[in-house]
């Protein structure tokens, strides 16, 4: 007998590396700007995320 499994939710985490040898830059630091872009964006994610859960 086989019974399906429905995924409700997927985590997937990684460690990204450079490459041993490879020169190492720095990135720059986002302008104001820029992280208000950020910022909104992460709390629109959150929100959308919140609300799909509730109507779970």
């Amino acid at each position: 007998m086989t019974m399906p499994v429905e995924i409700k939710e997927l985590v997937i985490r990684a460690v990204v590396a450079p490459p041993e040898g490879a020169p190492r830059a720095r990135a720059a630091a986002p302008d104001a700007a820029g992280q208000e872009a950020v910022i909104e964006a992460a709390v629109k994610e959150v929100l959308r995320v919140l609300k799909a859960s509730k109507e779970r």
